[in-house]
């Protein structure tokens, strides 16, 4: 059953279209990477999702919701440049994330302030941030840093959850153990992923789905000028596909 559905989506600035014939169905719980070149409309398509933007053409649904007019609390986001607050200290910031969803000023009564903060101890130690709950954002590493941006996003319990390439910083090493957390995440929440990335083979490691967006018609002289789509939409699980045969079929999109 269809828990994201996107309908003849198209997205223009002026005279200049983006994206166009976007037609695709998320099951619920459903990882789906998303790759191609750069200028292929994948952050785009992202804002669509998340109700940043409003698509010029076509409908998105979640859930079977009427489309979303604007960001609210079903859309949790995540992107490389950490969304922390360097003066608030770590389990602070936890808290500020969901005061700020609360109300716009980001203020809780003192009850509901130590409720909150009582609730991001156990998301900290669940994430394996406890032991620097009281340290600001300065002293952690990439990889931590990264799992309180994550943190902060699944706050409010959002349906979907969407990554702008969350581990394109962060060393070999700790890119590694960041897929570890986020795929122990996926498991325990269920949550919808939508991750923007430019490495292949993390693509198709994280990913249920990939989908490969790139421009049927590429002007030479005019790289700009004709709408990108999804052109490809690969069965990451599917063992009878080698992925080096995946690899080969998408290595255009690096190329450009």
């Amino acid at each position: 059953m269809s828990y994201v559905e996107v309908k003849g989506v198209a997205k223009a600035y002026g005279k200049r279209t983006i994206i166009e014939n976007i037609n695709v169905s998320v099951a619920k719980g459903q990882f789906i990477s998303i790759v191609g070149a750069s200028g292929c409309g994948k952050s785009t398509f992202l804002r669509l999702l998340l109700a940043q933007e409003l698509p010029t053409h076509g409908e998105i649904h979640i859930d079977g919701a009427p489309m979303a007019q604007e960001p609210g609390r079903d859309h949790g986001i995540v992107f490389q440049r950490y969304s922390v607050f360097p003066h608030m200290t770590v389990i602070d910031n936890l808290v500020a994330a969901i005061a700020f969803d609360t109300n716009f000023w980001g203020r809780l009564s003192r009850a509901r302030r130590t409720e909150e903060r009582t609730k991001a101890r156990k998301t900290l130690d669940r994430i394996g941030l406890g032991h620097v709950a009281g340290q600001y954002p300065a002293d952690l590493s990439g990889g931590m840093l990264q799992r309180l941006a994550i943190a902060q996003a699944l706050a409010s319990d959002p349906k979907i959850l969407l990554l702008d390439e969350p581990f394109g910083a962060l060393d070999p090493g700790t890119k590694i153990v960041m897929h570890d957390f986020l795929q122990e995440l996926r498991d325990e929440t269920g949550m919808t992923v939508f991750m923007i990335t430019h490495d292949l083979e993390e693509a198709f490691k994280l990913g249920d789905r990939v989908w490969a967006f790139d421009k049927p018609v590429w002007d030479e002289e005019d790289p700009e000028k004709n709408a990108a789509t999804i052109t490809y939409d690969f069965d990451a699980r599917d063992d009878g596909i080698p992925f080096q045969t995946l690899r080969e079929r998408t290595n255009v999109l690096q190329a450009r």
